[in-house]
């Protein structure tokens, strides 16, 4: 009796993963159109919009906003050391900034994150009082850091767990935010990193817009 149960929870098993299976792949063609959308809540916060699809399939986006000019990325992230795969968004000011030097702010660093180029700045320094442990600070001259004001609004910004890194450079500025992770279920079992099928919030997006705004209006380090 116990091997014919045994049996027909296998073969139960067996037809409940063929049956996800195949609706998995199934749902490939929505999973391309769903990324292809995913910043599709930009269309009410930016003008001037133009737009590509990634080699992720994921769009990628531009557009104006108060008359600056903002990038928007979503870059997946299924590297084998990430307990479950992960989805960031980065919102870029690409408007130029009155700064001597590249600084990046990164929490959590793994120093495997390939989105960033935090690994290859020349100072390792420790973050100013206000921001959350395990919170780095690296940058290309030290001498070029944003004054303590614009340091301490940084580090409200990154209260918020799903923060991952600001960027401060001559050429604009950048937030980075963990936008989602994979259903743990899905991947365990069937190895699925199914991400973005909701675009990303219009709400998280407008926020992140409105930092980045007020950091552009912020004073500068002196070069």
């Amino acid at each position: 009796m116990s091997r014919l149960i045994l049996l027909a929870l296998g073969l139960a098993l067996a037809w409940w993963g063929i049956r996800t299976a195949r609706a998995l792949y199934s749902a490939a063609p929505d999973r391309t159109r769903t990324r292809a959308r995913y910043f599709s809540n930009a269309e009410t916060l930016l003008t001037d919009r133009t737009q590509r699809t990634e080699p992720s399939g994921f769009a990628r986006v531009a557009g104006t906003r108060a008359g600056l000019r903002f990038d928007l990325q979503a870059v997946p992230d299924s590297l084998i050391f990430r307990k479950l795969p992960a989805l960031w968004v980065m919102v870029t000011l690409t408007e130029p900034q009155d700064l001597s030097g590249e600084a990046h702010i990164m929490a959590r660093a793994s120093g495997l994150e390939s989105f960033s180029r935090i690994n290859k700045m020349a100072y390792d320094l420790g973050v100013p009082p206000g921001f959350p442990p395990g919170c780095l600070l690296r940058c290309t001259d030290p001498a070029s850091l944003p004054p303590a004001e614009v340091m301490a609004r940084l580090a409200t910004l990154f209260r918020d767990p799903s923060m991952k890194e600001a960027v401060l450079s001559p050429q604009g500025l950048r937030l980075v935010t963990l936008a989602e992770e994979a259903d743990r279920t899905n991947y365990l079992i069937f190895r699925d990193a199914e991400l973005g099928a909701q675009p990303f919030p219009a709400d998280r997006l407008s926020q992140m817009l409105t930092d980045l705004t007020d950091l552009n209006r912020s004073p500068k380090a002196k070069s």
